[in-house]
């Protein structure tokens, strides 16, 4: 397994000049790139030129990640070379299907099943209910069948969000590469680092992934009160302040970040479900616990501390981003720092990230967490 990358800034240009070494033998391409490049196509025909028989994937975010560095305006290419492990893509727009669980199936029922062992899966930012596009990948793929991945990002903006699939950009799309065979090592990890506050509240009324009454109040009406002066920022600042959520006793919380209000309605509308007779609390940022959540998430993707992998996509939260400002590059560097200097990392900033939390956990859609997922192949070099 190889991988190299190149980066093309807005002010610097491509650093380290573009001159790729794989051409022909790249299997897949990671595009990640900030809205204005990736709707521009900006550079897509030069990547699939280099790279010809390359899957060209990737889609819009809220922060590139490149190495340790996070960046905006740019666009991270990452080539991958596989020694012994094929791989299958697919692709499907949301509104042919009808719907996100739909999605889910159809994007897994257009895989060879035989063989498949890792789906990493990018899809639409906003016209999305990811909670339903995981269900309906999991009950299509054959048991055992790990998913990682994203929603695509808009900065803090949520507007338009983008799929790159076969070097072009999609809207309303969902897309994956399956990963084939018994060579390949892949590890996932996804932790937040959030702390609650105020009381425990029930979800009174909501349909899949709008809410509208905790303990029989509007929610809105709710969550406006504990804001404060924060929101008249909504939605953008209920990135902030996400909920956790737990279905019943002992489960692992799950949070949910807000996508967009509806005053008239006075509801709000998440990333993923928030079923009724289910309880939710507010959370707000540590930002110690933050780092830490990244850097535990990289521990449980690649527990053996004696060697590197070869490559590893990070995908985090926009809130993470917002809250931790400066500090961003912390849980980047905590990450390298658990996966050595030897692993390649790619990544962005998101709109949901998809995982279990850990091997053995059903996967889900999951907000404001760091989400690592790492890849290795049995004979990689040194």
């Amino acid at each position: 397994m190889r991988v190299e990358q190149a980066v093309w800034k807005d002010s610097k240009g491509w650093q380290p000049e573009f001159r790729p070494e794989m051409g022909e033998s790249a299997q897949l391409v990671l595009l990640f790139g900030s809205r204005s490049i990736i709707e521009k196509q900006q550079f897509f025909e030069e990547v699939k030129h280099t790279y010809p028989k390359a899957y060209v994937f990737g889609c819009s975010t809220s922060g590139e990640i490149h190495g340790t560095e996070v960046e905006d305006d740019s666009l991270v290419v990452t080539a991958v070379h596989f020694q012994q492990t094929p791989l299958k893509g697919a692709c499907v727009n949301i509104a042919d299907v009808g719907n996100s669980y739909g999605a889910g199936r159809a994007l897994a029922d257009s895989l060879p099943s035989e063989g498949l062992r890792h789906l990493f899966v990018l899809s639409d930012g906003l016209n999305v209910n990811g909670t339903e596009l995981v269900n309906g990948m999991t009950d299509s793929l054959p048991k055992g069948v790990i998913i990682t991945g994203g929603l695509s990002g808009d900065g803090d903006r949520f507007e338009r969000t983008y799929v790159v699939w076969d070097g072009t950009s999609r809207k309303n799309t969902v897309a994956a590469i399956g990963f084939y065979g018994d060579s390949l090592q892949t590890g996932y990890g996804s932790l937040g680092g959030w702390d609650p506050f105020g009381p425990e509240r029930l979800v009174t009324k909501s349909k899949a992934n709008v809410l509208y009454e905790l303990d029989r109040r509007p929610c809105l009406e709710l969550y406006k009160k504990y804001l404060g002066a924060h929101a008249a920022g909504l939605p953008a600042a209920g990135l902030l302040f996400p909920l956790s959520l737990r279905t019943y006793d002992g489960q692992e919380r799950i949070v949910r970040t807000i996508l967009g209000v509806n005053e008239e309605e006075q509801s709000m509308t998440f990333a993923g479900d928030l079923p009724e007779g289910s309880y939710v609390r507010l959370m707000k940022a540590n930002l110690d616990r933050l780092v830490d959540g990244a850097i535990g998430a990289a521990r449980i993707s690649w527990p053996d501390r004696g060697s590197s992998p070869c490559l590893a996509i990070l995908v985090s939260c926009v809130g993470r981003r917002l809250v931790l400002k400066q500090r961003i590059e912390e849980e980047t560097e905590g990450v390298q720092d658990v996966l050595g200097e030897g692993a390649f990392m790619t990544g962005f900033y998101s709109y949901g990230e998809i995982s279990p939390f850990r091997p053995g956990a059903s996967c889900a859609l999951h907000n404001q967490t760091m989400t690592v997922t790492t890849f290795a192949e049995e004979g990689r070099p040194s």
